[in-house]
């Protein structure tokens, strides 16, 4: 056994137990964020295996495996918080665990497409937990001063799992079955509940606060009816349609009910009290408006590969990878200097090289030489390791330990919520610019079905279709650079001096004694 004092003021070194806790949450990471992108690229295969090559189910419908997660996912984030002051962070993080390895066995097992979508819901169940419970581990572990270090490890996953996932879906569907990209799962999930056991320091979980049983009734299906209407526009491809306005609408209200009413009870579902801390405000509005507008633009490029280019699911998941490697030479040293620098003095010049980067697609053609493509993914790449994970430790920073759990609970939140948004407005503006594009369309289908090219003029009129097409991305790219705009100005607002940390200020009566036993 070692005694680990956990977020030592005094202390600024990464020690070896540590680094064992960080391992922990990235395992969890891991499992959570790789899931979704891995099951993004199984669409098309669950349409024909749970339907038939002649009859494949449609779109709408297997998208459900992906919508049934992310609405789980945002049904438990905000109880989150409330749990693991309930019952410790320790014993809720196993719990996620295990929720998360069932639901990928179960998934692998499933025998139609209703059972795969129930299955996923209890996966998400567990994996929404996965995130907010490991930042908030992390951040007590770190202690303020070697925090933006600490938050960087847990970025790797963040940032690589939309790049990594179409890689390893692609590669586990062509090689063996779909059955894999969830079975995959159950020896990590294994692993990383043994491995907790032994590194997570031991729960002293203090239940004094009470349930916020009326906040979850607005907050948590008012989150999920709200994701779900959001959710719906790219199927639907307008905002007029009853299946989005209508749940989005509803959500709404609920969600405007509980932040008039989350300030009432002493101990609400969301504590929205945490926004009396600027640094926290800045860095939230700061977090939405760049996830809003990368996650959406980072839908595209894969989409560009396949549909424009051609290119199998594998391959445009490699091409994709460059941006993983820009992520992975900037995001050591951003929380180097995360450690030693406000973050106000990092985060605009991540923004810029993603400016930089997104400016630099609003010029894609049907035939931009992949070479340049490489390299504003790498520029973009730099960009993202310079910018989310010091925006989540500013956030993080300043907040009593006490309340360092209800902090990453809001951030995860507010990424959910805009990656949705994201998603959901790119996917929209790039359906309707297709559409607008006589030959675009046809031109794609061109690019799955030979047979097509002879029906809609020849190749001639394919290439001048696909240019039409790359426009649309092209003029997404444009919206997606101006939200980027915006986020710079937030930036601007971050701390740019030298803040007192409060980490600390509760941690011995938080923990209940000086020492944190890890056994």
């Amino acid at each position: 056994m070692a005694d680990v004092t956990t977020a030592s003021a005094n202390d600024d070194k990464i020690t070896p137990d540590i680094l064992k806790v960080a391992g922990v949450v990235v395992l969890g990471a891991i499992m959570s964020i790789l899931d979704i992108t891995v099951v993004n690229v199984a669409l098309p295969t669950f349409q024909t295996e749970f339907g038939s090559a002649d009859a494949p189910l449609s779109y709408a419908t297997v998208a459900w495996t992906v919508t049934g997660y992310t609405l789980a996912l945002a049904t438990v984030i905000p109880l989150t918080g409330w749990a693991a002051d309930r019952f410790g962070t320790k014993r809720l993080y196993m719990t996620a665990i295990a929720l998360f390895t069932i639901g990928s066995a179960l998934c692998a097992a499933a025998w139609d497409i209703n059972a795969l979508i129930g299955f996923r819901v209890l996966q998400g169940l567990g994996g929404g937990m996965l995130m907010p419970l490991g930042m908030t581990i992390m951040t007590r572990a770190a202690g303020p001063k070697r925090m933006g270090r600490l938050m960087a490890i847990l970025g790797v996953p963040m940032l690589l799992g939309p790049i990594g996932g179409p890689i390893l879906g692609g590669w586990l569907i062509d090689a063996a079955s779909w059955h894999w990209i969830f079975l995959i799962n159950v020896p990590i999930g294994i692993g990383a509940l043994i491995y907790s056991q032994v590194v997570l320091p031991k729960d002293n979980a203090q239940p004094s606060e009470s349930f916020d049983f009326l906040g979850m009734l607005m907050m948590s299906p008012g989150l999920a009816l709200f994701l779900y209407g959001v959710s719906s526009i790219p199927e639907k491809g307008t905002v007029t349609a009853a299946k989005v306005w209508i749940p989005a609408l509803v959500g709404i209200v609920l969600i405007l009910s509980f932040i008039a009413y989350s300030f009432k009870p002493k101990h609400p579902l969301l504590d929205l009290r945490l926004f009396k801390n600027r640094n926290l405000a800045v860095s939230i509005l700061t977090m939405f408006l760049f996830a809003v507008a990368f996650f959406g633009g980072l839908l595209l490029v894969p989409t560009y590969f396949q549909q424009i280019r051609g290119e199998s699911v594998l391959m445009a998941g490699l091409l994709v990878a460059p941006q993983g490697l820009g992520a992975m030479v900037t995001m050591p040293i951003a929380g180097t200097l995360s450690d030693k620098m406000p973050v106000g003095r990092i985060v605009p010049f991540g923004l810029l090289f993603i400016l930089i980067a997104m400016g630099g697609l609003t010029q894609i053609t049907s035939t931009t030489s992949y070479g340049v493509l490489i390299a504003w993914l790498f520029v973009m790449g730099l960009g993202m390791g310079l910018t989310m994970m010091p925006i989540m430790t500013s956030a993080l920073k300043t907040l009593t330990h006490h309340e360092v759990a209800r902090g990453s609970t809001l951030l995860n939140i507010t990424q959910q919520i805009a990656s949705s948004v994201g998603v959901a407005l790119m996917s929209v503006l790039l359906t309707n610019g297709l559409k607008d594009r006589a030959l675009a369309l046809p031109a794609i289908a061109s690019q799955r079905d030979p047979r097509i090219v002879d029906q809609i003029g020849g190749p001639s009129v394919v290439a001048k279709g696909l240019a039409q097409a790359a426009e649309a991305f092209a003029h997404v790219y444009w919206v997606a650079l101006a939200l980027i705009a915006v986020t710079v100005v937030a930036a601007l607002f971050l701390p740019r001096k030298r803040e007192e940390s409060h980490l600390d200020d509760d941690a011995a009566e938080a923990e209940g004694a000086p020492p944190v036993m890890i056994h």
